[in-house]
């Protein structure tokens, strides 16, 4: 019996420590998802000088739970590429939007970038990333049931409605 205390003393002292029960804590994995930007798949497609690129972007949400697992929130750490497009281009907007393909929907979650903070390549290829944007509950549990059901895009002057987007796909 007395080899079996120290024992579960540290089990005890380990399961304390994993207890995510607090009221906004992260608790569990991130969420993890993905979308291939392509210029072909906006609405309507893009067919002008930026139709050539492509782009890649990854947006991990760190969900806030309550005592009983519900989601209260979160935060968004969002990184996007792109890369093939005309040289000098303008980033103005990069977003999360509800919408399944071929239809569009409003910006909810933004990265920040606008015509007077915009994100500049000069050969047509660069990445960008920016942490901690506040999700609300709803839109952490919409995205989390139906991650095709949202895209993101990228915005730019020369295609203000967005120059490349892809369909959110769920990795983690």
């Amino acid at each position: 019996m007395q080899r079996s205390i120290p024992f579960l003393l540290a089990a005890a002292i380990v399961a304390t420590a994993c207890d995510d029960n607090g009221a906004t804590s992260p608790s569990g994995l991130p969420l993890v998802f993905t979308a291939s930007l392509n210029p072909a798949n906006e609405v309507p497609p893009v067919t002008n000088d930026e139709s050539r690129g492509t782009g890649a972007a990854q947006i991990t949400i760190l969900v806030t739970r309550d005592a009983a697992g519900a989601i209260t929130g979160g935060t968004a750490d969002m990184y996007f590429q792109v890369s093939g497009f005309p040289g000098n281009l303008r980033v103005v907007g990069a977003h999360i939007h509800p919408g399944g393909a071929g239809t569009t929907g409003p910006a909810l979650i933004s990265t920040g970038l606008t015509a007077a903070v915009p994100f500049m390549t000069e050969s047509g290829t660069g990445e960008f990333r920016v942490s901690g944007i506040p999700v609300d509950a709803a839109n952490v549990q919409a995205i989390a049931n139906n991650p095709a059901g949202w895209y993101f895009n990228v915005h730019s002057p020369l295609n203000p409605g967005g120059f490349a987007r892809g369909q959110l796909t769920r990795i983690q």
